[in-house]
């Protein structure tokens, strides 16, 4: 095995991998719980509480912890998703101790001290602020909403301004009662360091937590076609046109991979050549995938003066539609292979890249592969089977998250008309 893996009696789960010609590490405290478990008064809790933990905890001040990951040049942060949290830090393989202990403390004794809640508001309303400023994030935002209309994984994740604003210590503080405890935790560590040493660390500062069991809302999502429009007076319109995608578990994910390298996934992908290099219509042209637990979403984002609009729609509606039909060409799956090989091989070099990676499959329930085990995967996919994903997915209702000056009744038609072979 490349990895090791144990479960401590009160639930918490350590996996590691290690890496003994680096001298540093990675270490991130994944929680099972994102934005979809929120309830209806914590919309945006989850984000954040990601935020509130860095304010410190019962025994120590938020300059307190700041200053101990400064005094080791230790790197600290953390992200928020729909369904997972992470807190992770970067340091020299001496400093683990530390880091766990700083760790340790925030997650499982916060302090939700009522002003460092008020001021840390601004600052989540100020990144709000920042989002809505960009149109690329405004759009995807859109597009998510329009893609999951109705489901949980409809909600933002950083909230809104009316739902922070309203938050209190109680909310956040019930939120963090309700999705943090030890059967939602993962420790996943890669780099220079022992197992043995990173289990009994863990038992240290994560072994008397409480064990409550871990509960979602997974359900089917209900995908009609749909364009949520933002109208702004911006010098592009920013159009991510997409449909449901595939579950994270779904094993046609690494045909999906090299399908999604081909049609949108670098320079010489079919969009961007016929949109950027051909026609000149867009600087941005790419596709992606979102997997989830129980759904997906699969999309193209490009943005383009707005009178090129419909004429870009249309060309990427044609490509999906040609690719549907017809498949793709022995050349481009194994350009797409060998793009996924260099990508991997990349990655694998890295401790926080192998951290996350770890982290992420545990915490999803997710099968632990090999770099090469991962690179026989997409070897094994054939044009068949990339045939077979692209006349699924891109025959799906599509839906349109859109910024720019125009209504949703202008673009309805380029998601509602009926698409047939091409």
């Amino acid at each position: 095995m490349h990895y090791s893996l144990t479960t401590l009696d009160n639930g918490v789960r350590v996996i590691s991998e290690t890496m003994p010609e680096v001298r540093s590490l990675a270490v991130g405290c994944w929680v099972d719980t994102g934005t979809r478990d929120e309830l209806p008064n914590e919309a945006g809790a989850a984000h954040f509480l990601e935020h509130q933990l860095f304010k410190g905890s019962e025994r120590l001040s938020a300059r307190e912890i700041a200053e101990a990951f400064d005094a080791v040049g230790a790197r600290s942060n953390a992200f928020t998703s729909k369904e997972e949290t992470c807190y992770w830090a970067r340091m020299r393989d001496d400093d683990l101790p530390l880091g766990m202990e700083l760790l340790g403390e925030m997650l499982q004794r916060p302090a939700f001290r009522p002003h460092e809640v008020d001021s840390e508001k601004h600052v989540v309303l100020e990144e709000i602020n920042m989002n809505e400023d960009d149109p690329t994030d405004v759009a995807y935002e859109e597009f998510m909403a329009a893609v999951w209309h109705g489901h949980d994984l409809e909600r933002p994740v950083l909230g809104t301004r009316e739902s922070i604003a309203a938050m209190t210590p109680d909310d956040l503080r019930g939120y963090w009662g309700r999705r943090y405890h030890a059967k939602n935790l993962v420790v996943a560590v890669a780099g220079n360091a022992t197992h043995d040493d990173i289990v009994a660390l863990t038992q240290e500062h994560f072994g008397d937590w409480h064990q409550d069991e871990p509960t979602h809302n997974h359900q089917p999502a209900e995908i009609s076609s749909r364009v949520n429009m933002r109208r702004r007076d911006t010098e592009q319109t920013h159009l991510v046109l997409g449909c449901e995608g595939i579950p994270r578990g779904d094993d046609r994910r690494f045909a999906l991979g090299l399908l999604n390298h081909v049609v949108g996934g670098g320079m010489s992908s079919r969009l961007f050549r016929e949109i950027r290099e051909e026609r000149g219509l867009a600087y941005a042209v790419y596709a992606f995938s979102y997997p989830h637990a129980d759904t997906g979403a699969y999309g193209v984002y490009v943005g383009t003066t707005p009178t090129n609009t419909h004429t870009v729609i249309d060309l990427v509606k044609d490509e999906l539609d040609k690719v549907a039909a017809h498949g793709i060409t022995p050349e481009e799956l194994d350009r797409s292979k060998g793009h996924v090989q260099g990508a991997l091989a990349l990655s694998s070099e890295d401790p926080n890249g192998r951290m996350n990676r770890l982290g992420r499959r545990e915490i999803n329930g997710q099968e632990h592969l090999s770099v090469d085990e991962m690179l026989a995967r997409y070897e094994a996919v054939t044009l068949e089977e990339i045939s077979e994903v692209a006349a699924d997915l891109y025959r799906r209702p599509r839906v349109i998250g859109a910024v720019g000056p125009f209504e949703a009744s202008d673009l309805e038609h380029h998601v509602s008309e009926e698409r047939g072979a091409t």
